[in-house]
C-alpha cells in the first residue's frame, strides 16, 4: 500500500511523516512517534482510552484517519503539563483516582479540553465531558472529585483556606 506524505504537530514538535491511507492517528501516535501514552481499549470509539486533543477538541484517536489531523495540532498526556505534572495530573494522584491507569490519559485529556472551555463546570458538567469514556476501577467518584478540585473556584477557595 502506498504512503502519503503529512505534517502533524503533537505536544508542539512539528512531524513530517509518511503514514498509510488507512492508518488510524492512534497507529501513528503509538506506533510511528511513539507516544505510548495513549492507550487502545476497544478500538471502536467506545472506552474513550485513547482520546487525545485534536486542534483542543478531544476525540478519539481510533476512529480518526491519520490523514483527518494533516496539519492539526495534537495534544497528547505527554505533553499535558511537560516536566511538570499538570494540576490535573496532580490532582488524580491525590484524590486517589487512578488505580490501574488505563483509562487516566483519556479521562485527563478530556478533562483538559473542558477545563480549558469551561474553568468553572458543575458536577453535571463534568460527568458529562467524561461520558465517553471508561473506567472499571474507580467508580467514577474520585475522578469527578479530581477534576473538580482543579475548577477556579475550588483552587480560590484552597488558596483561600491555606491563609486563614
Amino acid at each position: 500500500m502506498k504512503t502519503i506524505p503529512m505534517h502533524l504537530n503533537v505536544n508542539g514538535e512539528d512531524y513530517h511523516i509518511m503514514v498509510k491511507p488507512n492508518q488510524v492517528l492512534l497507529d501513528v501516535l503509538r506506533d510511528d512517534l511513539e507516544l505510548t501514552g495513549t492507550k487502545e481499549g476497544c478500538g471502536l470509539g467506545k472506552c474513550g482510552a485513547c482520546t487525545v486533543l485534536l486542534d483542543k477538541r478531544p476525540v478519539h484517536s481510533c476512529l480518526v484517519l491519520a490523514l483527518q489531523a494533516d496539519g492539526c495540532e495534537i495534544t497528547t498526556i505527554e505533553g499535558i503539563g511537560g516536566k511538570q505534572l499538570h494540576p490535573l495530573q496532580e490532582s488524580f494522584v491525590e484524590k486517589g483516582a487512578i488505580q490501574c491507569g488505563f483509562c487516566t490519559p483519556g479521562m485527563i485529556t478530556t478533562a483538559k479540553a473542558l477545563l480549558d472551555e469551561n474553568p468553572n463546570p458543575s458536577e453535571e458538567d463534568i460527568k458529562l465531558a467524561i461520558a465517553g469514556n471508561l473506567c472499571r476501577c474507580t467508580g467514577y467518584h474520585k475522578i469527578v472529585d479530581a477534576i473538580h478540585s482543579c475548577t477556579c473556584e475550588s483552587l480560590k477557595a484552597s488558596k483561600e483556606g491555606r491563609d486563614d
